[in-house]
């Protein structure tokens, strides 16, 4: 999981114009290690892969309880992240986790759905819009100067 987290965070910043984003160093790929342990072994969070026949796992999603107080999280999920290996971008997996997301609100009686992207990246915004997420004018820092935005999405 943090394989795949690492690769496509490295790809999307580069893309959205950061220099190289260090994907080996070892540090942070244990820290990645340790927040997806966190997120399998949490009652409160949600983990999802996605695999591919003969390939494995190619992508994974995180979601839970909001962490923003101003978001009410009987009404409300966050997606915290859904990352898919670059070789398979495009190839339905990310759909396919999207997915896996909204038949969860639905399932929980949800009102919608809450969620930060990267303001560089571009690829993933557009992703997002395609599938009903709107920003909502919350914003805060991000890496390399580049706000992290905040975007809904309403069911119904």
């Amino acid at each position: 999981m943090a394989g795949i987290h690492t690769r496509a965070r490295s790809a999307y910043y580069v893309a959205g114009g950061a220099t190289e984003e260090a994907s080996d160093d070892p540090a942070a790929l244990a820290e990645r290690e340790a927040a997806w342990a966190r997120v399998i072994a949490s009652p409160g969070l949600t983990g999802l892969c996605a695999e591919v026949r003969g390939k494995g796992m190619v992508g994974v999603l995180a979601m839970g309880a909001p962490k923003d107080a101003d978001i009410d999280g009987a009404l409300y999920r966050q997606l915290f992240q859904i990352h898919v290996h670059p070789d398979f971008w495009g190839r339905g997996a990310g759909g396919a986790l999207h997915d896996a997301f909204t038949e969860h609100l639905m399932a929980g009686g949800f009102r919608g759905g809450v969620l930060e992207a990267w303001e560089a990246n571009a690829r993933g915004r557009r992703f997002y819009v395609r599938r009903g997420w709107r920003e909502d004018g919350e914003r805060r820092g991000g890496p390399r100067g580049v706000d992290y935005v905040r975007m809904r999405l309403q069911l119904g």
